[in-house]
């Protein structure tokens, strides 16, 4: 898998770099080792975090109860974890 995704106890762990205010929400590649997304809700008040978790649990097909925002809740830079995805992960660059 890509540096950005790796497995751990509790599921997969990404990093992220988010670019939020985009026009439309999508996956836009990597910026570094972090995969980038852009959203489309503005950086005010978790909306941004919200529409990201939103985002991945529909790209992957997994509940989005499951899709966390664990580290950089006020950053570009994020630490996402999908509980219990299995290999949908994979689907998300498709």
């Amino acid at each position: 898998m890509s540096a950005f995704a790796r497995r751990t106890a509790a599921g997969w762990l990404l990093a992220v770099h988010v670019q939020p205010g985009a026009k439309r929400s999508q996956v836009a590649g990597l910026h570094g080792e972090s995969l980038k997304v852009r959203i489309a809700a503005p950086a005010l008040e978790g909306r941004a975090n919200a529409a990201l978790q939103a985002f991945i649990a529909e790209r992957l097909g997994v509940p989005q109860s499951r899709v966390k925002v664990v580290r950089g809740e006020r950053s570009r830079e994020k630490q996402v974890l999908i509980e219990d995805a299995g290999a949908a992960v994979e689907r998300l660059l498709a």
